[in-house]
């Protein structure tokens, strides 16, 4: 096990940390670096464990990693000109089109 206590860390947090390192663990990461990795993330999403105890309650979850993405969407668009981007919509519609017929 990582570090510290985990005894603050709902089953739930453990269970999406234990998933995460495995997935790190397939891609080659070493055990303990995977490890870690997860945990940080489970901490980054969450704010760290979510049971009672202390001072204070178990706290709610805003899951702000699982949204970076919206963010970051559509930049690679945005730098084209509108000649660029049409044309790449021309072509995915000819490949749509063509993939449909493929099929049928």
């Amino acid at each position: 096990m990582s570090h510290g206590d985990k005894s603050k860390y709902t089953d739930k947090q453990k269970r999406k940390a234990e998933h995460i390192a495995e997935s790190y663990e397939a891609r080659g990461v070493p055990e303990k670096e995977a490890e870690a990795r997860a945990w940080a993330t489970v901490n980054k999403d969450d704010g760290g464990g979510k049971k009672p105890g202390g001072s204070g309650r178990g706290k709610a979850t805003g899951h702000p990693a699982a949204h970076k993405g919206g963010e970051s969407g559509g930049k690679a668009s945005a730098g084209r000109s509108a000649a660029e981007r049409s044309a790449s919509a021309r072509k995915a519609a000819a490949t749509r089109k063509a993939n449909a017929a493929a099929r049928a």
